[in-house]
């Protein structure tokens, strides 16, 4: 999805959305901006994909995002999981980077506490593997990370996103997301940058 002309500015949505969280920023910013949110491989319209999600194939994936624009560097937003993406975008291409905005992610493993990590693995993962679907939890798991669960709209559009998910690529990313291999992202940003 893309709207607008000029510098190029990447949405990335987190582990359990789409493009479409994005909707209600496009407009406003495609004003001023060439915007373009995706669907992350195995999320949305993009295709799943055979073996175990490697977060260096969804780099290469942003590259391609860049070059098919015909631009030089574009800034990076990127919500939780895609901050994470974008974060590992950087410290493989810092050149391609213009600036980040890094949104409710975090910065590896070593920041997190471990009983966190497992209530979020087996909170999504383990009812999906016993036969529930995505729409199944969506209403739970939204309510856990809204930070307003007043706000019907929000809450909604959110069960909505978790409701899409595409079940085993779903399930892949929760596993590379916390995998030790990530436990440390890099030291330094030397771009201007958000959080």
């Amino acid at each position: 999805k893309f709207c607008g002309k000029g510098e190029l500015v990447i949405f990335l949505h987190g582990i359990g959305g789409n493009k479409n969280n994005w909707d209600q920023n496009l407009p406003e910013i495609s004003k001023y901006f060439l915007c373009v949110a995706w669907d992350t491989r195995g999320y949305g319209e993009s295709d799943d994909y055979d073996g175990p999600l490697n977060f260096n194939d969804v780099i290469e994936d942003l590259k391609k995002v860049i070059f098919h624009f015909k631009k030089k560097e574009a800034v990076i937003v990127g919500l939780s999981m895609g901050g994470q993406i974008a974060c590992f975008f950087y410290e493989k291409y810092p050149s391609l980077v213009k600036s980040l905005i890094l949104c409710d992610t975090h910065f590896g493993l070593n920041n997190l506490n471990m009983n966190e990590i497992k209530n979020f693995i087996n909170s999504r993962k383990d009812p999906l593997i016993n036969g529930k679907e995505p729409k199944d939890i969506a209403k739970k798991v939204a309510e856990s990370l809204i930070g307003n669960k007043c706000n019907k709209t929000a809450l909604n559009k959110l069960i909505e996103s978790i409701s899409m998910l595409h079940k085993e690529s779903y399930i892949k990313t929760i596993d590379a997301s916390f995998a030790k291999t990530h436990a440390h992202i890099f030291k330094i940003i030397n771009v201007p940058t958000l959080i």
